[in-house]
């Protein structure tokens, strides 16, 4: 009984619990939407979960901004899909060689881009994007360049190739699930106290004796497997792959979706990613219907106003607006059942003292 008292074991218990709801739903999905359609929707979402959660850790935890996550998003793409389609390796053999060559990258980059502060760190990791976008798109005898990579090879496990749609599902989120609760420790450990330390203050975290250069190179290298793995999930699951799909915009994106979910919230990731990419496919539908002339350009303002509104009224994202709207009514409806209760205690008083 006694570890009910420890600090920081009701968040961990309510994290657990999440986890369990979480997966229940996912569970269950499958069952009252069964169509290719949402299936493959809600695979993306899994992917691109998995990318939101190490970029929260990066930019909601360490405080550190990056414009460039789908460079690495690419380069676990690539890695896994030119190992298996040209070198003729194993699906699940290549992602693990891709997610350390994206994290060795990752750490070599972030040696120097860390002596950057503010927007020249973002201008940094900007940097860092467009050149890997150029590179993957401009070396064609290993990348294909434009026109893609064709003949990447699907997952399989004990023999068995994963081809359906509801396979990868049950596939791809039970490796955002995983990320999830790996995330999830990594917050509560020694590691997230010192990352909210540094995002806090830089300065006071290091006068504590934080060693801040390795933590910011340890979370970058974290961000970087989290974005690797999803992308090589990505590249077995579309089983072609061009530079397009990893591009600056692609990085807006995935900071868009951290940013609407709560950049502070791990839990966040999923639901914020789910807000945008069933915005965006909304938008692609609606939009059209308003208008005769439902071009892209249309898309892209709507899609931006909406998401102006979100971040005007909900900054700290979709999780924690939610979860302290619930707490108010909650409150509210508490104090009005005390509130009643006492009213009908001093009534029933009242009575009895004029009956005597």
């Amino acid at each position: 009984m006694s570890a009910l008292w420890k600090p920081g074991f009701a968040s961990q218990r309510a994290n657990w619990l999440g986890v369990l709801l979480l997966a229940l739903f996912l569970g269950t999905f499958p069952l009252w939407l069964n169509t290719p359609y949402a299936l493959s929707t809600m695979v993306l979402i899994g992917i691109y979960t998995i990318v939101t959660i190490g970029l929260c850790l990066l930019m909601g935890y360490g405080g550190q901004v990056s414009l460039g996550q789908a460079a690495f998003f690419g380069l676990g793409a690539y890695g896994s899909a030119i190992l298996t389609a040209k070198g003729g390796w194993s699906p699940w053999a290549a992602m693990i060689v891709a997610a350390v060559g994206t994290g060795l990258i990752a750490y070599l980059v972030g040696i120097p881009i860390f002596r950057l502060r503010g927007h020249y760190l973002a201008m940094g990791t900007l940097a860092f994007g467009v050149v890997t976008y150029i590179v993957l798109n401009e070396w064609k005898q290993l990348t294909g360049g434009a026109t893609g990579l064709p003949g990447i090879p699907r997952l399989s496990i004990a023999g068995m190739v994963i081809k359906s749609d509801l396979a990868y599902y049950y596939l791809v989120w039970l490796f955002a699930l995983f990320a999830l609760i790996i995330a999830l420790n990594i917050v509560n450990s020694r590691i997230g106290r010192a990352l909210r330390a540094i995002r806090d203050s830089e300065q006071a975290a290091e006068s504590l004796g934080v060693e801040i250069s390795r933590y910011k190179l340890q979370v970058m290298v974290i961000s970087a497997l989290y974005a690797s793995v999803a992308g090589s999930l990505y590249a077995h699951y579309m089983i072609f792959i061009s530079p397009t799909a990893f591009d600056f915009g692609v990085s807006v994106r995935l900071v868009l979706m951290a940013a609407v979910g709560g950049l502070a919230s791990i839990w966040g990731a999923p639901f914020g990613t789910a807000a945008v990419t069933l915005l965006t496919l909304g938008l692609r539908e609606l939009i059209p219907l308003l208008t005769q002339y439902g071009t892209g350009e249309y898309q892209i303002i709507a899609y931006g106003i909406l998401l102006v509104i979100i971040m005007i009224f909900m900054p700290e994202g979709l999780v924690t607006a939610s979860v302290k709207l619930w707490r108010y009514k909650l409150r509210s409806w508490i104090m009005a059942v005390v509130a009643k209760m006492s009213s009908s205690g001093r009534s029933g008083s009242s009575g009895h003292v004029k009956s005597a």
